[in-house]
């Protein structure tokens, strides 16, 4: 024990001295450490390390509180967009079987889905990118270590091994990035003990069976619609508005689609309690705000989807200076993502005001990375950033929603253009499209400065991508009039769009 004792003296002591060392002489260890490996703290290391910089990543996952655990690559990678995307494809895919029988596929007996075998499948490819990510880090000479990290002063992070060893490092830059984790409700009895969270329902083994979605943002949508399009009795539970944030108009297609789906949906609904029963099912208490009267039923599962927390508890920021938002928690940060103190630096989800989104993290990360080095004053736009929301009938924007566009420039200084189409994969299939509609908001007058852009319909995410490009470029509406469509698609529909809301006028595109 006494040995012990020495070796860990001698550690803080050699330790201590580094750090005195580092500060009289100006030295460091690295150019740049990262805190977090997610998406863009991963493109952050990469190319700063492709610009001659010595880098250093440390990433460290908690398991969530159901013990599910993932590799490196972040929210995005393991339990956000690539395994979210893949079980929305299982959905489609089990609504194009049934459209296939009208195009004269004959397919024979009942169609039934099997959880395992997808999630197996999911989980293997977001493993081979965890692996991915690994050799692309060794290849570009980033040192990557799995270890938590926390600040100990504006050059200095501290590490910490799965087995309680502390490491020291310093660099001239300091990054953070550790996004942020779903939060539990945790005044509600029986939340945390009986419910999950998207950190867990990809990483499940077997079906969830019939189950309870908490909230209504996109993250609850998304994951409610994929269980539905697999054939799982889901219900939302709405406490107030769904897709808030998001143009209200748009969400309320979403949902009255996914109702028509399949899709049960519980409005003003506040929960109260989870009790496990002896058959296993889990019995849920809310309260129906329309009516006060509680109401009761059993689910097989309780995914809470109620918002985000930033992982900043075990960073020690305040410890070194840095502010933080107080209601949000997240880093107040400046336009070129630095923070109150200097040399530390940080952007994606953990960044105040910042959209909590992967390709913006992404971009900001590598331009962050090049302006540390010295090559670039640009900084990061975060104006006009395209989304997608992927429900059953997927939703795309980008710009501003109509409310927000009338916050900003009064009702009477704008002019909404818009349509509803019927896709023509739809027609043969005989599928309902009535929530298949397109929104363009401009400034009135003048060129018509086109403001927001609203899509409903298949592959929203690929037809608002190459829209979202006119954007930076200041597109009007003459600019989309004189665009030629590509026939038949749906993507030319927006070419095409000329009734204006204020007209009163039949929106319903009829013809091909």
């Amino acid at each position: 024990m006494a040995a012990l004792c020495r070796v860990r003296h001698r550690w803080k002591r050699t330790n201590c001295i580094k750090l005195l060392t580092r500060n009289l002489t100006g030295t460091f260890d690295y150019d740049l450490v990262v805190i977090g490996g997610g998406s863009g703290g991963l493109a952050c290391s990469k190319e700063a390390a492709q610009l001659g910089q010595k880098v250093a990543v440390l990433d460290y996952v908690e398991p969530s509180v159901k013990g599910t655990k993932w590799g490196i690559g972040g929210t995005c990678v393991n339990v956000g967009c690539i395994p979210k995307k893949l079980m929305h494809q299982a959905a489609l895919l089990g609504t194009a079987l049934k459209d296939a029988q009208k195009y004269g596929w004959q397919i024979p007996g009942p169609i039934s889905h099997n959880w395992s075998t997808m999630a197996e499948a999911v989980q293997n490819h977001v493993r081979s990118l965890n692996w991915g990510h690994r050799v692309q880090l060794q290849d570009k000479e980033v040192k990557y270590l799995n270890i938590k990290g926390s600040l100990v002063d504006e050059h200095t992070v501290k590490g910490l091994t799965r087995t309680g060893k502390e490491i020291m490092l310093t660099a001239k830059n300091i990054v953070i990035a550790t996004g942020g984790r779903p939060k539990y409700p945790t005044h509600i009895p029986g939340a945390v003990e009986h419910g999950i969270t998207s950190d867990d329902i990809f990483w499940l083994k077997e079906s969830p069976g019939k189950t309870l979605v908490v909230g209504a943002s996109y993250v609850a949508l998304e994951c409610a619609g994929f269980l539905t399009g697999i054939g799982l009795d889901t219900t939302v539970m709405v406490r107030s508005i769904p897709l808030r944030g998001f143009d209200q108009q748009m969400a309320g297609l979403v949902t009255d689609y996914m109702e028509a789906y399949g899709t049960k949906f519980s409005w003003r609904s506040v929960p109260k309690s989870v009790d496990k029963l002896a058959s296993g099912a889990l019995q849920v208490t809310w309260t129906d705000k329309q009516t006060g009267k509680d109401q009761r039923d059993t689910f097989d599962s309780v995914l809470w989807a109620v918002g985000r927390a930033p992982e900043t508890k075990t960073l020690s920021l305040e410890k070194v200076g840095v502010k933080l938002n107080e209601e949000s928690g997240k880093i107040l940060v400046a336009a070129d993502e630095s923070t109150s103190v200097p040399n530390i630096y940080a952007f994606g989800d953990i960044g105040e005001g910042r959209p909590e989104l992967t390709p913006t993290a992404i971009k900001a990360g590598k331009l962050l990375a090049r302006r540390l080095a010295g090559q670039t004053n640009e900084l990061m736009n975060y104006d006009n950033v395209a989304t997608t929301v992927f429900t059953p009938l997927e939703y795309g924007c980008v710009g501003l929603s109509e409310e927000e566009a009338e916050s900003r420039h009064g009702k009477d200084s704008i002019e909404v253009y818009h349509a509803f189409y019927k896709p023509l994969e739809f027609t043969v299939a005989e599928r309902d499209a009535s929530q298949c509609y397109i929104k363009v908001v401009c400034k009135r007058g003048g060129d018509q400065r086109i403001l927001g852009l609203h899509f409903t319909g298949p592959n929203a995410g690929e037809v608002t991508q190459g829209f979202a490009m006119g954007f930076q470029c200041g597109a009007t509406l003459t600019h989309l009039m004189e665009t030629v469509g590509i026939h038949p698609t749906c993507a030319e529909e927006l070419t095409k769009v000329n009734v204006s809301k204020r007209s009163g006028l039949d929106a319903t595109v009829t013809g091909c």
